[in-house]
């Protein structure tokens, strides 16, 4: 969205035209909420339903992980269909696949529906992972496109930290995530059943906010996008923001038959840019933490309860720190923010592997960490959690939105997220068997990815901050990540 010469503090986040398009991004953000929610929600269920289903590692890890295979499917069909139906249809649609996927999941009668159940939900999670920040995208003043961009993060971290407490509540409630809690269902059930609450808000919200200006423009609907444009910009600029929407329209239009194929292995090399952040982004290990925190914190010594309350702390800090990325994204710049994040992750993640070493395992099987390497582990994993929440965390999906020219944006966003969402699933299904095999290993393997991420962002990647979309293009070629025309 262009601003002309309007001045920019009427952009502002306190400006009624920055209220309007926070409201608006909010609620958009609302499927990063049941994207967190439904990354997270099987910590606290993951140990209940390796014992009740008579799992063995390799198994549960494809539980816990095939939802992320739905999620790349549906990352990668969501620019088609909401070109197709618009916006808030393709918003409604992923509702009501995390609806049924919720009821579904908490009803599995075996593992093999359970994984239908958490595909079906990662299908309705891909499409919002998508469709959000297209959304915020095209009602975004660019003066404030960065931070409300990490708003879809924002609520990722919201939706980590409600699956946590709730998991920890519920278990609390029963005794024990395995023990029966209501209706003669255990807490476990009841953990995922409760993301019929946030689908249903999502749902309703699809009804409540305006379409896409951009989207109404692509369909001819020039009266309604003006409508809704009254509203996210002065009226001095009104009619400049329209025209030159409308032409970038018709530039897509033209280019509608462009590929992102290319000479670097099949793809454009501004394509596998988006690829490699994604794919760093998830390489650190970061759904480690959200996904098995619980079973890991048990074993090295904690107790259910504990391992409990010490995700949850970890999800606050998680939050928080994503509100420090907001605040600091437009100030600050992308690139010092990620070379910072990758340098304390990569130093938190060797110290994790470090303690690890020192880990014993009794005839059991069980095991635990002997003073001082226990807190040091607790430690470095917050730490990691900081460094990833304040900077990776954010800013790949600010970049995402960035780096790509128009003429390819939708195609190339779709093969970058369904990248992130595939990296997710490596990572999250080999983690089990790694960690039986050796914890210091896995660690220092996130470690060496967090390294490499530094290195990366230091030679490839250039600063966006304050500048319109078009012009980043110009930035990427002079960096030697040329697009084809």
């Amino acid at each position: 969205m262009t601003t002309g010469s309007i001045p920019s503090d009427v952009f502002s986040l306190r400006s009624p035209y920055g209220r309007r398009a926070i409201g608006l991004s909010i609620a958009a953000a609302v499927g990063g909420f049941l994207f967190g929610f439904d990354s997270s929600v099987i910590n606290g269920a993951v140990d209940s339903i390796s014992k009740d289903f008579a799992l063995n590692d390799v198994i549960t890890g494809f539980i816990v992980a095939i939802a992320l295979l739905g999620c790349a499917v549906g990352a990668v069909i969501a620019g088609n269909l909401s070109d197709r139906w618009g916006r808030l249809r393709v918003m409604f649609l992923g509702a009501v696949m995390f609806f049924v996927s919720s009821v579904g999941a908490g009803l599995a009668f075996s593992p093999w529906d359970l994984a239908l159940w958490r595909v079906i939900g990662g299908l309705g999670i891909g499409i919002a992972s998508v469709v959000a920040p297209a959304y915020i995208a095209e009602i975004a003043p660019r003066q404030i496109r960065g931070a409300l961009a990490s708003l879809q993060q924002l609520a990722i971290t919201l939706g980590i930290f409600a699956a946590l407490l709730s998991d920890a509540l519920l278990a609390s409630a029963a005794g024990g995530a395995d023990s029966t809690l209501w209706f003669g269902l255990e807490a476990w059930r009841w953990m995922f059943l409760v993301g019929v609450v946030p689908s249903a808000v999502y749902g309703i919200l699809s009804f409540t906010v305006p379409e896409s200006p951009r989207f109404l423009l692509s369909k001819g609907r020039r009266d309604e996008a003006r409508a809704i444009f009254t509203r996210l910009i002065p009226a001095a600029d009104l009619e400049l923001t329209i025209n030159e929407l409308q032409n970038a329209i018709e530039a897509d239009r033209k280019n509608a038959g462009v590929s992102i194929r290319g000479p670097v292995l099949g793809l454009q090399s501004i394509v596998w840019v988006g690829i490699i952040l994604s794919a760093f982004q998830q390489f650190v290990g970061i759904n480690v933490i959200f996904y098995y925190s619980t079973s890991l914190w048990q074993s090295v010594g904690f107790d259910e309860s504990n391992s409990f309350a010490i995700s949850v702390a970890t999800s606050v800090t998680n939050v928080l720190v994503t509100l420090v990325a907001i605040f600091l994204v437009d100030r600050v710049g992308r690139k010092p923010i990620l070379l910072t994040g990758s340098v304390l992750m990569t130093v938190s993640l060797g110290l994790m592997a470090i303690a690890f070493l020192f880990s014993t395992t009794d005839a059991e099987g069980a095991v635990s960490l002997p003073a001082p390497w226990g807190p040091i582990a607790l430690i470095a994993a917050n730490v990691f959690v900081i460094g990833f929440g304040a900077s990776w965390g954010p800013l790949v999906w600010v970049l995402l939105g960035e780096i790509f020219p128009s003429r390819i944006r939708g195609k190339a966003l779709g093969v970058a997220a369904g990248a992130q969402w595939i990296a997710n699933f490596l990572i999250t299904i080999s983690f089990p068997a790694m960690s039986a095999w050796s914890l210091p290993l896995t660690y220092g393997m996130y470690a060496v990815f967090a390294a490499l991420s530094f290195a990366y962002v230091a030679w490839r990647i250039p600063e966006t901050k304050g500048m319109d979309i078009e012009q980043t293009e110009t930035l990427f070629i002079r960096a030697g990540t040329r697009t084809v025309e």
